[in-house]
């Protein structure tokens, strides 16, 4: 069913009536439980330790690999290979946002990028021995294809739901994502820590549960394939314009609304902090601090069933106070939390929990309102184009917080030296964010202004 002629690609109150919007929402939250779980326990718990481990074992007596004929530090490699996966996805985001607005077809785009991703999860079963290399290209993969299928999956959210619905809306689907890595987290807790008792080495347990992720991915990502529709574009697409020209397109549509290219200069900042943490937290706390999978793997689940009130309370915050405002207070947050895990202790787990629970509290949060403050800053009918700009500063700019975490462990051989770096990205964005005039900026962009932002 296609919008009508004239009429904005954008939900409105009388859009989709009631039952039939709630049951594309309900579908659009599967997609986050969907592929959460490769955030979790792929990105997050277990293939950065386990990568590191692959690496060391294929490296010279230097302790180095050499990708390419390139030397790079085996406690660098994973990190180097989250940088590598977010300059494929700059590369392919525009190419699917510009196809995506201009056939209006998101479904089949998303299915693509979210089955591409789920099989190199899947794939990382045959990670073993010193096969390093395997492991890093089907992590650039698949890091590069789930950042592709949330360009199509982000832009569904101003056409699915009205605009004083998107901020509820938005958290509920990061709830439902860290919901999914609470309780997949579970399951992976139960075989690592009794792989014995299931006849499986550590290693294997390991490789068990990154080639879960991928098969969850898979089957639950049919849930939003049924529920979500395909809208018939309400303007023709200009001829031509494909990948990096429809990007350039939109980057200089967006000059004529300075106020939302400022947000997206402000996300791309502190958001390359909160990616960065996501990705790396394991390496530093099982190469710096010293502390077990198991350890690592609890302090996770706390982080996912933390992360889901924190989630809906920061949706009831802005409600109260804005979503800018609420933003504003988590980036403050993020800033004290990584000062603090600079100093904590090694080998004292009790520490990181409390350090592992303040993140859990400020990242659903962080993340949903970002999401849901943007989609008042899209003009109608330009969902995908614009979302595949925000998600080149999602994901797909999240390059250079690896990039300087990898380069600062190199430099120093200090991990501690790597995370309390990453504090700059919360500074600056916290500046750039409070610069914005957000209410101007929801008025350029052509959309009504909510009672509170």
């Amino acid at each position: 069913m296609g919008v009508p002629p004239g009429r904005s690609a954008a939900a409105s109150p009388e859009d989709g009536d009631g039952a039939a919007r709630r049951r594309e929402q309900h579908g659009w939250y599967f997609y986050d439980w969907a592929c959460s779980v490769y955030s979790t326990s792929v990105l997050t718990v277990f293939l950065g330790p386990y990568l590191t481990t692959v690496a060391r074992a294929a490296a010279d007596a230097d302790g180095y690999v050499h990708p390419l004929g390139v030397p790079v530090r085996a406690g660098s490699f994973f990190a180097y290979c989250v940088s590598v996966s977010v300059v494929v996805a700059i590369v392919l985001m525009p190419m699917a946002g510009a196809a995506a607005d201009r056939t209006g077809r998101k479904k089949p785009l998303l299915a693509a990028a979210a089955y591409v991703g789920a099989a190199a999860t899947a794939g990382l079963f045959f990670l073993d021995g010193d096969r390093y290399l395997l492991g890093g290209g089907l992590l650039i993969v698949a890091n590069a294809s789930v950042a592709v299928s949330m360009v199509l999956y982000n832009s569904y959210l101003p056409q699915i739901a009205a605009p004083d619905e998107r901020d509820a809306v938005s958290s509920r689907g990061w709830a439902f994502g860290y919901a999914a890595g609470s309780l997949v987290l579970v399951a992976n807790l139960v075989l690592f820590t009794a792989h014995d008792s299931f006849g499986v080495s550590e290693a294997m347990a390991v490789r068990i549960c990154l080639a879960s992720a991928g098969l969850w991915w898979g089957v639950f990502t049919l849930v939003p394939l049924n529920r979500l529709r395909d809208r018939r574009p309400d303007r023709p697409a200009p001829s031509g314009r494909h990948g990096w020209r429809q990007l350039a397109a939109t980057v200089r549509d967006m000059r004529g609304k300075p106020r939302t290219l400022a947000f997206l200069l402000a996300y791309l900042v502190y958001n390359d902090g909160i990616q960065t943490v996501i990705s790396q937290a394991s390496v530093y706390g099982s190469e710096e601090l010293g502390l077990g999978q198991s350890t690592l793997i609890t302090a996770v689940l706390m982080v996912q069933v933390l992360a889901v009130a924190g989630a809906l309370g920061m949706g009831r915050l802005a409600r109260v106070h804005g979503a800018k405002r609420t933003i504003l207070g988590s980036l403050a947050a993020w800033t004290v939390i990584l000062a603090a895990g600079f100093f904590l202790p090694a080998r004292a787990p009790v520490w990181f929990f409390v350090l592992a629970a303040g993140i859990g509290l400020v990242l659903g949060g962080s993340q949903a309102l970002s999401r849901s403050l943007f989609s008042h800053l899209v003009p109608p009918g330009k969902e995908a184009e614009y979302f595949s700009a925000y998600e080149m500063s999602d994901r797909g700019m999240s390059w250079l917080g690896p990039l300087l975490f990898g380069l600062t462990y190199q430099l120093t051989g200090s991990y501690r030296d790597a995370i309390v770096s990453l504090v700059v990205f919360f500074v600056i964005g916290f500046v750039l964010l409070a610069r914005v005039s957000v209410g101007r900026a929801i008025q350029d962009a052509g959309n009504p202004v909510p009672d509170r932002i």
